[in-house]
């Protein structure tokens, strides 16, 4: 999936997470604030590169403020914020399909 435009997700309340992907052009960039990084920060970040590998984004910076969102809340929030990003129509998208 090509990111064509900035697009974003999700929102700062307690247990949700800010997604905001723009396009990129050096792979994959990820700059992750979170509160309770140093306790699962490496599952973040897991997480959301999986959720990227699996919609096929090569290029993209990838900006999130998690406030403690579950793993099924940050898949997606990338997917939404990368679908939206890429600009296809709403009816051409495979909405909870390509994430597993």
């Amino acid at each position: 999936m090509e990111i064509k435009k900035p697009a974003a997700a999700g929102t700062l309340e307690s247990s949700d997470c800010m997604v905001t992907v723009e396009p990129g052009e050096n792979g994959i960039e990820l700059d992750l604030e979170s509160a309770v990084i140093r306790q699962y920060g490496r599952q973040i970040r897991k997480v959301t590169l999986e959720t990227l590998e699996r919609l096929n984004v090569t290029n993209a910076y990838v900006h999130m403020v998690d406030k403690g969102a579950l793993d099924c809340t940050i898949k997606a929030r990338v997917e939404c914020a990368c679908y939206r990003a890429s600009g296809e129509k709403q009816e051409n998208l495979p909405w909870g399909g390509a994430i597993q």
